[in-house]
């Protein structure tokens, strides 16, 4: 039984005749201030039903509730205040964290469910910007997050393969490129050409009918077109694959559009049987008045697909395939329309699994305030900064460690997990600027410095050459390591909530916090200091280190032993 059950219950003996034991629960929060004790009920609800100052409330029923050895009550103003038993909970905290080590915060919620996760997902032919980063490293984590909680987490690089860009990057090549270039340099020649076509489409309306003409042929299986698709295509993939190495994002299947291009027949059937498809114009749409929504054109009048006849090809396959208890896509904010209608249109198919669906959003990475896009060629590659990032951290690492073995790996721990760590400790809906100088410093909330003090109780270790044994005792009863340890025992909760919220920020802020916390107590305690607590000290620096660690993992960042 948590801490906060055990308070409630004890509040429920007194209050039962005006509240519920879950009313109670819901009230009991945390004092702003650690000498206002661990948990708090605020007794003003109960001001106009006792007719009583929630002061001399509080009073009364601080005296009624029984002694126990979990706790100490103290009425402090209008609240209820309880001190819990510091050195019953930090042994037995720390001593799970020993026992378990990095499975801490495992769970088997998921009863094994498929999650399929839609992530990264570049489009061919244009390089891998920072745009990028966002959905793959909030995915890869949200993988991460799930798995620990007993899903099943499946991958997919919904790589953007097909479309009328495609259309218009063979007219570019055909009226301005040339084999050896693209040879020469592949996606510097095509991004080339890319821009090069909307500049002069901007002039010269007629080029974007020829992209979509050229489209049209590729969807009807056009030799050239498809030759040219192909091949644009296996030099993107070679190029993504570096980067995807840099991060250490791995994929169970790289089914992007053009996969579903022989499925899409299989819905709109669907939605002609059931009578849901209506023409406008020529054009094939879905109504979706009702759940006031614009229509969803689902068929061009020159019988075109669109972005929402993949996505509801995939949906389907998806859901036959790996019958998924959620179906997750992460996807930037501006697409929340598209979801709201591809959900809408599931729904009205008769696919109440529709519900499962969940589009996790996320704001925009800007430069010196201003939005990245690629069509106007204003764009930061993504392999670029993580090379950057690493040249930064080696020198950092050099000046402060000089003498360290495996500089190098360490460099591409740090300058990548800084780049890492930077997105995910900001909220996903938050749109931030980003300054590589502020990403990759030691100090501050930044991920070296987290990576920095997992490295500071690796070291203690070492150097005490502590490792648990059997028979040790952990309790600890200062209000130091107590800090510390109520934040340790919160891990496998904040796991649920940041899995809950598909929102790694939670995992990245908690552990800037442990940082924090854990370095404020090593700067004020004598850990190494030969007495009876000083096991249960080095339990307290070994659990940090596993905590740290195990959360790093999950925003899929290392954590080195030295740097």
């Amino acid at each position: 039984m948590n801490e906060k059950t055990l308070v409630a219950q004890a509040l429920e003996k007194v209050l039962g005749e005006h509240l519920t034991l879950e009313e109670i629960t819901n009230s009991i929060e945390r004092p702003k201030v650690s000498e206002h004790g661990d948990l708090a009920f605020p007794a003003f609800p109960l001001a106009k039903i006792m007719r009583k100052a929630p002061q001399m409330i509080a009073q009364e029923i601080a005296e009624q509730i029984e002694p126990s050895e979990d706790y100490t009550v103290k009425p402090i103003g209008p609240y209820v205040n309880f001190f819990l038993n510091k050195a019953e909970i930090s042994e037995a905290t720390l001593s799970e964290i020993v026992e378990k080590q990095n499975h801490y915060g495992n769970q088997t919620i998921g009863n094994n469910g498929m999650i399929p996760i839609d992530l990264s997902a570049p489009n061919i032919a244009k390089p891998m910007s920072m745009g990028h980063l966002r959905s793959t490293v909030i995915g890869n984590s949200i993988a991460l997050l799930v798995e620990k909680l007993g899903y099943q987490p499946y991958k997919i690089n919904y790589l953007g393969d097909w479309g009328t860009q495609f259309g218009k990057l063979i007219v570019a090549y055909k009226k301005w490129g040339s084999e050896q270039a693209v040879i020469a340099n592949p996606i510097k020649e095509l991004l080339r050409l890319y821009v090069d076509f909307h500049e002069k489409a901007e002039t010269d309306p007629s080029l974007e009918e020829e992209g979509r003409a050229w489209f049209k042929k590729l969807e009807d299986g056009d030799a050239e077109a498809l030759h040219l698709w192909k091949w644009f295509r296996d030099e993107s993939l070679k190029e993504f694959q570096r980067v995807y190495d840099l991060l250490e994002v791995e994929f169970d299947s790289y089914n992007g559009e053009s996969f579903y291009n022989d499925k899409m027949d299989a819905p709109i059937q669907i939605l002609e049987d059931m009578n849901l498809l209506v023409s406008d114009r020529g054009a094939d749409i879905v109504d979706l008045t009702k759940y006031d929504l614009n229509p969803a054109l689902i068929r061009k009048s020159d019988g075109a697909t669109l972005y929402i006849t993949r996505d509801l090809a995939s949906a389907l396959y998806r859901k036959k395939e790996y019958n998924f208890v959620k179906a997750v896509y992460v996807v930037g904010n501006e697409q929340s329309i598209h979801f709201k209608q591809l959900k809408a249109v599931l729904k009205e198919m008769g696919n109440d699994w529709a519900d499962d669906i969940i589009h996790v959003p996320f704001g925009l990475i800007t430069k010196d305030g201003k939005k990245l896009s690629t069509r106007k060629g204003k764009i930061v590659l993504l392999e670029k900064v993580l090379g950057e990032a690493m040249t930064l951290a080696q020198s950092q690492i050099e000046e402060k460690n000089p003498t360290l073995e495996n500089k190098e790996e360490v460099a591409r721990q740090v300058g990548v997990g800084a780049v890492i760590f930077h997105d995910l400790k900001n909220d996903r809906m938050n749109s931030f600027d980003f300054k590589l100088e502020e990403v990759v410093r030691f100090e501050g909330e930044t991920g070296p410095y987290v990576q920095y003090t997992h490295a500071r109780c690796a070291s203690i270790l070492r150097k005490t050459n502590w490792h648990p044994a059997a028979g040790q005792s952990y309790a600890l009863n200062d209000a130091e390591s107590w800090e510390v340890v109520k934040l340790l025992k919160d891990f496998p909760s904040v796991i649920e909530k940041a899995a809950a919220k598909y929102e790694p920020s939670v995992i990245a802020k908690y552990v800037i916090d442990l940082a924090q916390t854990f370095n404020k107590y090593y700067a004020h305690t004598k850990i190494v200091n030969d007495d009876e607590q000083q096991d249960a000290r080095l339990a307290l620096v070994y659990s940090v280190k596993t905590v740290l660690k195990e959360a790093l993992r999950l925003l899929g960042v290392h954590a080195p032993e030295e740097m």
